[in-house]
């Protein structure tokens, strides 16, 4: 018998994937992770209700990208162990599966050479955005420690309120809910989201909190915790403009929703204003939990909600789709356009090139991918245009929401969704990048004249 090399073998497996490009590996993973969460969840005992196999990838493709729109309820038509199966899939993908692969890394360190740890590790830079200052095996230990602070924590609040309330399962439910409002999934239990606690301010601030710790960014929840342990430090330029981007949408939101809505008129006026605030920030948020029927809300509303689904999140998060920091961006580009500069700045800081060509393919890219999916939509699905937009962009932004065309999708609407969703967890570019890989780019020496 031949003696086998355990040493050769582990170095031949490990050359051979992180030979790969992080793009490549980004993607393969999350594919990875839909197959394993649609098998799991397409076993017998994982259901309650009959659920075929087209729901049941639609299911699984909506965890993994944590974005919420759902053809079964989480809470009837599955099982317990259905339900913990959506919840570790949320878990993984909110997070990321790169962060616990880099977690894992980090732990056969030794075991492993320099050079594929230092590529298994670009991976997660691919995948979390890192500024060049942050050492990622430092920063994966944050956020493992912080997601469960954060998880654990709002699960106590919930738990306690839901016992008063007497929701079925309550600690589970809390747990559930917990950790998915922190990833940004949107997934409930509930068969109208919370609806039920529109009035309830502990709830509305509990499901705020997590959703907007989860969205804005681990990068940025760790810079804030270093200024505030040393006040004289000054905060990283990418976390002052996440907080502005963040807040300047949610106030803005907010404000035009709770004044101009007239379908909010029969709500008390604290009812109005936290209505108001829930909606803006579930969908600028991507978390997809709602307190207020969509389809309901007054088209201004709708259209406004379109804004905040596409753009909300912030990079490094657990949101997906654009950033805010590719609105910032954006907005920078014209005002310099506009003022005839050589550069272009926000907030007085010179944009680097790079990060503003990101920004723009990113939204181009994005745009006409929108473009060709509310077409088809439009050709398969008997529903207004509306609700085909509102569809598309909740489904690429990884929001959730819906005004109520999810339950009603063809196997052709559905399959288009369940492309949007993932592309939207993976990431805009990421996944046109990981398209384009195999195209020759060839350059020209000559530059040419565009006429514009």
């Amino acid at each position: 018998m031949r003696k086998i090399n355990l040493n050769s073998a582990n170095k031949k497996i490990n050359n051979s994937v992180f030979s790969k490009s992080p793009t490549v590996l980004l993607v393969y993973g999350y594919l990875f992770f839909l197959v394993i969460a649609f098998l799991l969840l397409n076993l017998p005992f994982a259901k309650t209700a009959q659920i075929d196999w087209l729901d049941t990838l639609f299911m699984a493709t909506s965890a993994v990208s944590t974005t919420g729109l759902i053809t079964a309820q989480p809470g009837s038509d599955y099982s317990f162990f259905g339900q913990l199966v959506i919840l570790l899939i949320i878990q993984i993908g909110g997070i990321g599966y790169m962060t616990f692969g880099s977690f894992i890394l980090i732990a056969l360190k030794a075991k492993m050479s320099k050079d594929s740890l230092k590529k298994g590790l670009q991976v997660n830079k691919r995948e979390f955005a890192f500024p060049k200052e942050f050492k990622p095996s430092e920063f994966v230990k944050k956020v493992i420690l912080f997601t469960l602070i954060v998880e654990f924590t709002g699960a106590l609040f919930l738990s306690y309120i839901f016992i008063q309330s007497g929701e079925n399962m309550p600690i589970w439910s809390a747990i559930f809910h917990s950790v998915s409002a922190f990833c940004t999934a949107g997934f409930s239990l509930m068969t109208n989201s919370f609806q039920y606690y529109r009035g309830d301010l502990a709830v509305n601030a509990i499901i705020s909190t997590l959703s907007l710790l989860g969205a804005i960014g681990f990068i940025v929840m760790v810079d804030v915790w270093n200024v505030v342990k040393s006040p004289k430090r000054s905060p990283q330029f990418s976390t002052t403009i996440i907080l502005k981007v963040t807040i300047v949408l949610l106030m803005l939101g907010t404000v035009f929703i709770a004044l101009t809505d007239p379908t909010l008129n029969n709500l008390s006026w604290s009812e109005r204003w936290m209505t108001a605030f829930f909606q803006t920030m579930t969908a600028s948020t991507t978390v997809g939990f709602n307190t207020y029927n969509v389809a309901e809300l007054n088209i201004a509303s709708v259209f406004l909600l379109y804004f905040l689904m596409l753009f909300g999140a912030s990079p490094s998060g657990t949101g997906g789709g654009l950033k805010s920091t590719t609105l910032a961006a954006l907005f920078a580009i014209v005002r310099s356009t506009l003022k005839r500069r050589e550069w272009i700045s926000f907030d007085g800081k010179k944009l680097p090139i790079d990060k503003l060509q990101v920004a723009a393919s990113s939204f181009i890219f994005a745009t006409g991918i929108l473009f060709i999916a509310i077409l088809i939509l439009l050709v398969t699905e008997s529903a207004p245009m509306s609700w085909i937009i509102f569809e598309a962009l909740s489904a690429l932004g990884t929001v959730g929401l819906s005004m109520g065309l999810t339950t009603e999708l063809s196997s052709t609407g559905k399959f288009v969704i369940m492309i949007l969703m993932f592309m939207g967890r993976v990431g805009i570019l990421t996944f046109g990048i990981f398209l384009s890989l195999k195209e020759d780019d060839k350059e020209s020496e000559n530059e040419e004249e565009l006429m514009l």
